[in-house]
């Protein structure tokens, strides 16, 4: 059974940086989708940002410019950069991984928290 594990999570002021790994446990064939969600209290899980197999990115114009999505297929791992972060960034993040198995694979979260 294929496990995501996200980390990078934590707490940091508004301005600062934080990078987000998450790591499958073992190889996924056929990956073509990989995101991140990100959900608070009163927002159900909202994608931040996805990238597909063709290298094509796509963003919420809340994260637009400041956070950047990236991946190593070889090593099993998504990444997120994020700058200039904003108290309303905060939340837990989870990875998410499709495959042309088909199959779809979730992450158990990783808190974000930015004060202000």
């Amino acid at each position: 059974q294929v496990q995501l594990v996200e980390s990078g999570g934590g707490l940091v002021q508004a301005g600062g940086s934080l990078r987000l790994s998450c790591v499958a446990s073992q190889s996924i064939p056929g990956i073509n989708y990989m995101a991140w969600y990100r959900q608070t209290p009163e927002v159900e899980r909202e994608l931040v940002a996805h990238i597909r197999s063709s290298g094509d990115t796509t963003y919420a114009d809340s994260v637009k410019g400041r956070f950047t999505i990236s991946n190593d297929i070889a090593k099993n791992t998504l990444y997120l950069q994020m700058n200039s972060l904003k108290a309303e960034d905060t939340g837990v993040y989870y990875c998410k991984i499709e495959s042309s198995w088909p199959a779809v694979y979730w992450g158990r979260g990783t808190q974000v928290t930015v004060s202000p």
